[in-house]
């Protein structure tokens, strides 16, 4: 085989260029700290790096989110810890109301103070959030929630509407996990049920006169929730909207006990006059026909003949009507024994109401705990992700320094090889042995 001198230059320039070519890829990687320098170093793990990348950006917009849905509950969070502390106040207002020796002057002193926290709570229903859209809206975020009657209202009178409505704003926290990040104003502030929240008490009076006797009825309450669902659908009342029924005192010391939402009138439905006495257990026991509501009330004092006592399904009554009936009953002055037993009836019914506003603040707050305390996990996950996708990143990345050195090292030999090598049978010549 005849091998030409232009042969014997080409291949040799052709190794010291493939060499000089690995060397500077050795130097590429080792200024970069990066095994793969295009995806044609490693074609498989380079697919397998932007899998991994992709879902490392995913996760990480993931964790921002948590972080805008974690501040985003810390404002809710803060605003319902001061709407707690301003129904406290207000209950502890109401409690110091009761008070018999207080004068009429001194409850109107008390109502002015519970017009300053109305307005205040009316402030914290109107919070608005960093960017300025109101936090208990809803979905209409640049919508006022709550909004007051107009001036030209007759003075002691409140109708606040919702302009809101009941979306929950959703950030996606995790792969499958979406979380809401708002409180709807409807459920915080107006959904409050009335009364121990399945029935309400109330003192009735008779033609719109108040009970001549002492007794105060009580909030009452369902001990048996299967019987009170069970009369409830088989009881033949009026419509869900009337039923009513009366207890009412035929004579000092007893009772009956009337369905009042019957289309012909009130309807005597105990049969008898049931015997009574102070502090009582009365319960919701009817005989024509028969029926056990499984709940029961108690009355106590001394009522008088005629006086009667209405129990009614509880209905939603927001937390601006409860805190302005409260203050119209501060208003209104006591000038008779049976004005100060029908003041203590209502004032325990708004107590009650308030009490029934608060659990449901609570309600509210340990949902939104809840979610917070939820989003402080899913953080510390994906932190913990995010250490993991970097380590399989480095992985199929990053270079081994001590083997590149090595390669350096012997590549750079290599080099130097074949650049003397070539030097020496280039200069080999025939004509050097003539």
């Amino acid at each position: 085989m005849r091998i030409s001198t232009s042969q014997i230059y080409g291949t040799g320039v052709l190794g010291i260029e493939r060499n000089q070519n690995e060397l500077l890829k050795l130097q590429n990687q080792m200024s970069s700290g990066r095994r793969m320098l295009t995806p044609a170093d490693d074609p498989i793990a380079a697919a397998q790096a932007l899998t991994v990348a992709q879902s490392q950006k995913v996760a990480v917009q993931y964790a921002r989110n948590q972080g805008d849905a974690s501040d985003r509950l810390g404002l809710v969070d803060s605003q319902l810890s001061a709407l707690t502390d301003v129904l406290q106040s207000v209950r502890e207002r109401a409690v110091q109301a009761g008070n018999t020796v207080l004068a009429d002057s001194d409850r109107e002193a008390i109502a002015s103070e519970l017009e300053v926290r109305l307005e205040e709570m009316l402030g914290i229903a109107n919070g608005r959030s960093a960017e300025g859209d109101y936090l208990f809206s809803g979905y209409q975020g640049n919508t006022q929630p709550f909004v007051r009657s107009p001036a030209a209202a007759p003075p002691g009178t409140l109708s606040v509407s919702y302009s809101g409505d009941d979306g929950e704003r959703l950030l996606q926290v995790g792969a499958s996990r979406q979380m809401a990040v708002n409180v709807t104003g409807s459920d915080l502030f107006m959904n409050v049920r009335a009364g121990n929240g399945i029935f309400s008490t109330a003192a009735s009076g008779n033609a719109g006169s108040p009970n001549q006797g002492s007794g105060i009825v009580e909030a009452g309450s369902v001990i048996d929730h299967q019987k009170w669902q069970s009369a409830l659908n088989s009881f033949p009342w009026n419509g869900p909207s009337n039923r009513e029924l009366q207890v009412r005192f035929s004579a000092p010391g007893f009772y009956r006990l009337f369905d009042m939402s019957t289309p012909g009138g009130p309807t005597d439905v105990s049969g008898a006059d049931i015997p009574f006495a102070s502090g009582q257990v009365i319960p919701l026991v009817t005989t024509l026909p028969a029926a056990d509501f499984g709940a029961q009330v108690v009355i106590n004092g001394a009522p008088a003949a005629g006086d009667t006592f209405t129990i009614t399904l509880s209905t939603n009554k927001s937390v601006f009507q409860t805190m302005q009936d409260l203050i119209d009953l501060l208003h209104a002055p006591i000038g008779s024994p049976a004005a100060r037993t029908a003041f203590s009836g209502q004032l325990g019914g708004h107590l009650t109401n308030l009490d029934q506003a608060m659990a449901n603040v609570s309600r509210v707050h340990a949902s939104v705990g809840a979610r917070m305390q939820e989003l402080d996990a899913l953080s510390s996950n994906a932190a913990a992700v995010d250490i993991q996708y970097q380590q399989t990143l480095s992985e199929l990345q990053d270079l081994d320094y001590v083997k590149a050195i090595s390669d350096f090292t012997r590549q750079q030999v290599s080099l130097e090889a074949a650049q003397k090598s070539f030097v020496q049978i280039s200069g080999l010549s025939l004509f050097n042995y003539i």
